[in-house]
């Protein structure tokens, strides 16, 4: 029995004893290390190495159960059965719920590799992470004489040990890893300051892009933006890059969680098996995916990780379900249960995107006559219960198919639902920069305000 079962062991035991019906227990370990050099100069370095239980009880009553979660840092024996005893005291106090409780059975019994991590990252050192960020910093300014500052590159690297066990038997654990590096220079010219980034993340280290490359392409991104300035307001076709469609597909994933839909706080409550945008769209959530970045053999119930399509060519075929949000539907789980060590199961994304077309981005721009290419966008004016859709942006001006001057200082506007079913091209570009991923698209009409 590994050091990790014998201290879930524990707790489940310990719960049980002091009154629960059912518990749950979850380890997290992790070690990370992160680095950030700006210019020339070592910024910062620091290194951590954390451990928490979390522990989860139920008691089951007429109205249903009570549950409480704690957590804590300190493993030993005294302290878990304090602890335990502690939940099982705290849910009693809590009022009573007919829909909580573990899920009913159909636990992980497979452990497939789904490459979370190499083991040879674990020899490379502190040092040679803070290289990377110096040949990214390095990178930048020497693609440009403009690039003449710096907010910094950054890397960081984790290893994580996860494991899980409930009352009813299951056990599980594995183990996963996540290396970034990130940087963000700053161009000027006549005055005029701008900024940009581009970042690289992955499982493996040897999966990263180049770290020249990475500082160059920030380079390219922050010198585009040089003379901006707004449009007049106008109605055209908004191409979003991969880095601001992605942000579209994390706001249709937040308006698909079973618990945005329960509390009927989501436009597409009740609208399942509808169609919801162009035919053209299929979004589908893969726990496993071989590398990605949400990847797990099992969820935080300890139910199997799956694909699951969200939006089937426009339809609206699942929606994001853990045990309880899917009880409160009447429909099962989904496999989408996200836990930390301190915090109840909700629904969450595993590894989300939206599947890619077969045109390129310089094609989706040659395409249109007239447009906005949203690079950036700023703040968080989404509405889910509406789908009003008002944020800030910043990109780049098309006329006759062709990238004519970069562009502050506007904000788009539409109505969510309408942009789903307005999107009339998608690119070939898929890009992963987390968890939820998009290629390029176009939305055929938005609201531009500017000057």
């Amino acid at each position: 029995m590994s050091r990790s079962s014998e201290i879930i062991e524990r707790a489940l035991q310990r719960a049980r004893q002091a009154g629960a019906d059912e518990v749950d227990a979850v380890l997290v370990e992790g070690d990370e290390i992160e680095a950030r050099v700006r210019n020339t100069e070592i910024d910062f370095v620091s290194q951590a190495r954390g451990r928490t239980l979390g522990i989860r009880a139920l008691i089951r009553g007429s109205g249903g159960a009570r549950s409480a979660t704690t957590s804590t840092s300190d493993v030993s024996a005294d302290a878990i059965d304090a602890m335990a005893d502690q939940t099982v005291a705290l849910a009693r106090a809590t009022a009573e719920d007919r829909t909580a409780g573990l899920p009913d059975g159909g636990f992980a019994q497979d452990d497939p590799d789904l490459e979370l991590f190499d083991p040879q990252d674990r020899a490379v050192d502190v040092e040679a992470r803070i290289q990377s960020a110096v040949v990214a910093e390095a990178a930048a300014r020497a693609a440009d004489d403009r690039i003449d500052n710096s907010e910094g590159s950054q890397v960081s690297s984790g290893f994580n040990h996860v494991a899980y066990g409930n009352s009813r038997g299951f056990f599980g654990e594995y183990d996963s890893a996540s290396h970034s590096l990130f940087s963000e220079p700053v161009a000027r010219q006549n005055g005029s300051l701008q900024r940009d980034y581009w970042m690289t993340i992955a499982r493996r280290l040897g999966d990263l892009e180049d770290a020249a490359d990475v500082g160059r392409k920030a380079a390219q991104r922050a010198v585009r933006r040089l003379g901006s300035r707004p449009v007049k307001t106008c109605e055209v076709p908004v191409i979003f890059d991969p880095m601001t469609a992605a942000s579209l597909i994390r706001q249709l994933v937040g308006c698909i969680s079973g618990y945005t839909v329960y509390r009927e706080t989501s436009f597409l409550a009740g609208r399942l098996g509808e169609n919801i945008a162009a035919s053209s769209i299929t979004v589908v959530d893969d726990g496993r995916r071989i590398g990605g970045l949400g990847s797990k053999p099992f969820d935080g119930e300890g139910l199997p990780t799956r694909r699951t399509v969200l939006v089937d060519a426009g339809r609206l075929s699942s929606y994001l379900l853990d045990s309880y949000s899917a009880r409160k539907l009447g429909l099962n789980s989904t496999g989408n249960a996200s836990r930390g060590a301190g915090s109840a199961p909700t629904a969450a994304p595993t590894n989300v995107w939206l599947e890619p077309g077969d045109r390129s981005l310089e094609q989706i721009i040659e395409s249109t006559d007239r447009g906005f290419i949203a690079t950036e966008l700023i703040g968080m004016g989404f509405n889910p219960i509406t789908g009003d859709y008002s944020r800030g942006a910043a990109g780049l001006w098309v006329e006759h198919g062709e990238i004519v001057r970069p562009v502050e200082e506007v904000t788009i506007a539409g109505n969510f639902g309408d942009m789903l079913n307005d999107i009339d091209a998608i690119g070939s570009d898929l890009l992963w920069m987390g968890r939820v991923a998009s290629p390029s698209l176009r939305i055929a009409n938005m609201t531009l305000a500017g000057e």
